[in-house]
């Protein structure tokens, strides 16, 4: 637990563009204070010397402080009391396209598996070097964004979309399926939805009808739907600005509907 001494409180100055800039600046520092936390040190740390026992899905379950950590790292530290759930996802073989790794539309569940890779032939992933350093700075990653978080949501969710864009604009699948995946994932499809002004309704369409507006968005914003394209820091840039001044507008545009609801009421 973090209880025991105030833990690292990321800057955001006040959110928005504004606090973006500044995130582009103190990013680093802010994430090495965050990683040299005491609770974020206890628990990867722990997750360094032990890691290298766990030779199963069942050995990982067993162990809360283990799993917690590796769920993190995946973003998927909600899961936590799914441990039946998370069984299936840790023993999907992912050679078959139909095992439950595969088929959740949350692509963070397969990336979990594979990096674990417990039905794999040869000895666990645990046990390789690197291994332990690589997913204890994906916690720490996750774990600095959690407190951007604290401070403005949308920053969070910017920091997200930057480092999950990044490996998904270079994996070898389709254009289609990198989209899907997009709409699978629930912090990277705000994003997006938000840069373009789409609302809550497009999620009620069927899903080859959102691909279509989707792509068709992107090719009004970047001129391409090419998911190729966010491997280049200036097109996620061009996205996450647009996101935050969108949201921006938004968040003032409901606090002047409240705030002319309210002088129309103390003024009766």
């Amino acid at each position: 637990a973090r209880g025991q001494h105030m833990s690292f409180q990321v800057l955001t100055g006040g959110g928005g563009l504004a606090g973006w800039s500044l995130l582009n600046r103190t990013a680093t520092r802010q994430r090495d204070l965050v990683a040299a936390d005491g609770a974020v040190v206890t628990a990867t740390n722990n997750f360094r010397a032990k890691i290298g026992s766990v030779a199963s899905a069942d050995d990982l379950l067993s162990d809360y402080r283990l799993l917690n950590v590796a769920l993190r790292a995946f973003g998927l530290e909600g899961d936590i009391g799914n441990r039946g759930f998370i069984r299936k996802v840790l023993e999907s073989d992912l050679s078959d396209k139909g095992s439950l790794a595969n088929r959740l539309s949350n692509k963070s569940y397969q990336r979990l598996a594979e990096a674990f890779a417990f039905n794999g032939s040869g000895p666990p992933q645990t046990q390789k070097a690197g291994f332990a350093d690589k997913i204890a700075a994906q916690y720490v990653d996750r774990e600095f964004e959690a407190r951007v978080g604290e401070g403005d949501q949308n920053l969070r969710l910017a920091l997200n979309a930057r480092r999950e864009l990044a490996s998904l604009a270079d994996r070898s699948s389709t254009n289609d399926t990198k989209w899907f995946e997009v709409l699978g994932s629930k912090p990277l499809r705000t994003v997006f939805a938000g840069a373009f002004g789409f609302g809550a309704a497009y999620g009620k369409l069927p899903i080859d009808r959102q691909l279509e507006e989707f792509t068709k968005g992107a090719r009004k914003m970047f001129g391409s739907d090419d998911m190729q394209q966010f491997s280049s820091p200036d097109k996620v840039e061009k996205l996450v600005r647009n996101f935050l001044a969108r949201s921006a507008i938004q968040v003032d545009s409901a606090t002047n509907r409240c705030s002319t609801a309210l002088s129309l009421l103390s003024g009766a």
